[in-house]
């Protein structure tokens, strides 16, 4: 089945010539089927390209999908068009009387300003309750991973002396947990972020399950059950030249930046980035959407009513 957007949206023609199965609304409205509802809250600058690399995720599974973005009420993006964002996007204070299968809370370029020191942090901290009463299971990625485990467990992000930047080897420290399955013991993430969570902190709080680590990035992938969540701090979802993308916009303003590791071959920048994580990355996001097929309740309105572990 494939993933519901308007025919409008410029994914949609991106992931119809990448051979992702997409659906038009007046296509998915003559099918007599439930679709699973799920949220992008898009923090990040770039909203089209973050919002292609997402649906190409979630777009890649034999379920239909209807995809929604929201953004926070009040901040106004200044990186992409007025005309899209009235478009395509609704702001959570419309949506948060709406029931959703699943959300996933983007990372956002903030990582240098405490939590509390954010303009949207009031509301954000609203969207992280309000999942646990109109939402069945929610990803938070990078930024937001670590904000939402600050937020339901005060675990604290730690500045790093230099920016983590390239693709490190991480290994699966859960074989047998259902979001990891076919994934390989060992294998590459992109990492782009200026902080890191302590494994010890988080070993810390009951309940918390590290999925994926690194020994030289720290933890990746933490399964919160109590609260429905995972909490990813690094970029399965960056296409193959993202970390370019950073790396270029970085020289060229002059800002010190070291060559992103195991990136290039040789760690040469003059040659062209080869994906490593691709499969993982549909590996993870379609686990977590088949996850969310086999547990969420069939009738939306009892989204947050039921147990609080997906699995009991």
């Amino acid at each position: 089945m494939p993933i519901k957007i308007p025919a409008h949206l410029p994914a949609y023609d991106v992931l119809s010539r990448e051979g992702v199965m997409v659906m038009s609304e007046d296509q998915a409205a003559r099918q007599d089927i439930r679709p699973l509802r799920i949220g992008l809250l898009n923090l990040m600058p770039k909203k089209i390209q973050t919002e292609n690399q997402f649906a190409r995720l979630i777009g890649a599974t034999p379920l239909q999908i209807e995809l929604s973005l929201i953004r926070m009420t009040e901040h106004q993006t200044k990186n992409t068009a007025a005309a899209h964002m009235e478009e395509f996007y609704r702001p959570f204070q419309e949506v948060k009387a709406e029931k959703f299968d699943g959300l996933i809370i983007t990372g956002a370029p903030i990582e240098h300003l405490e939590f509390g020191d954010v303009t949207y942090w009031g509301e954000m901290r609203e969207v992280f309750d309000w999942t646990q009463t109109n939402v069945h299971s929610t990803f938070g990625v990078c930024w937001g991973g670590m904000a939402m485990i600050n937020h339901f467990h005060g675990v604290r992000k730690h500045m790093l002396d230099h920016k983590a930047f390239g693709c490190f080897r991480h290994k699966n420290l859960a074989p047998a947990s259902p979001y990891l399955r076919g994934f390989s013991d060992d294998f590459v993430i992109p990492v782009s972020r200026w902080t890191e969570m302590k494994q010890a902190e988080i070993d810390a709080v009951p309940g918390l399950r590290t999925l994926l680590g690194s020994d030289e990035v720290g933890p990746c992938l933490v399964e919160d059950p109590g609260h429905r969540a995972l909490y990813i701090f690094n970029h399965f979802e960056y296409d193959s030249d993202t970390l370019k993308q950073e790396y270029d916009r970085d020289v060229a303003s002059g800002t010190a930046i070291n060559v992103p590791l195991n990136y290039y071959p040789d760690d040469d920048p003059s040659q062209k980035p080869l994906n490593r994580w691709r499969s993982h990355a549909h590996l993870l996001y379609g686990n977590w959407i088949s996850e969310i097929y086999e547990t969420t309740p069939y009738d939306l309105e009892r989204i947050g009513l039921e147990t609080t572990d997906l699995r009991r």
